[in-house]
């Protein structure tokens, strides 16, 4: 009982301090190339084959894993513009023989203004039967690769600046899509 006591007094203190903790004030952008969501990944070989769209399997699983470094996090919406834009490039490979997925992300992160940031590059190795739920199979491998891009962006202190403070006022700002423009076409 004597522990619960200091578990309590440690949660209320910060309230009785005026203690506070910065929150986010930048908000995201999540871009995903269409290519993403129309072609289609095959894992698996013969009858234990199964396709998907990378995009529409990565996108509820990024948006997730960024929400909680950034004030507001979104899809890219043709003329939407935000603090900073990440584009996320998953893919998605299958070893029958040795049951493992491997999954890689690479994120690269830019300003508002068009500005590149960072690059986050992750891989993960996951363990399972592409014949056994593989939509939570490919979910959790790409879990995985998330929460490892997330630590990277932890570490990067360009990015938290952008985080905490946002763009300074007045820094113009371009629609998230214009990214691919900028960047040759997707390479």
């Amino acid at each position: 009982m004597k522990a619960g006591k200091w578990v309590l007094m440690a949660a209320l203190l910060p309230g009785f301090c005026n203690i506070s903790y910065a929150a986010p004030v930048g908000g995201a952008l999540v871009y995903i190339s269409p290519q993403d969501y129309t072609l289609l990944t095959s894992v698996g070989v013969d009858e234990n084959q199964y396709s998907f769209a990378q995009g529409q399997a990565v996108e509820p699983v990024a948006i997730a894993a960024l929400s909680p470094l950034f004030a507001n996090t979104l899809m890219c919406d043709p003329g939407n513009q935000s603090d900073v834009v990440i584009w996320i490039k998953p893919s998605m490979s299958y070893n029958p023989i040795a049951t493992l997925f491997y999954g890689k992300i690479v994120a690269r992160a830019y300003s508002g203004n068009g500005s590149p940031i960072g690059t986050y590059n992750a891989s993960v190795e996951h363990s399972g039967f592409v014949d056994v739920y593989p939509d939570k199979q490919i979910a959790s491998t790409y879990q995985a690769v998330m929460q490892k891009i997330v630590q990277q962006m932890q570490a990067d202190s360009a990015i938290q600046a952008l985080i905490q403070n946002g763009l300074p006022a007045g820094e113009p700002m371009m629609a998230c899509n214009m990214i691919v423009v900028m960047n040759g076409a997707g390479q």
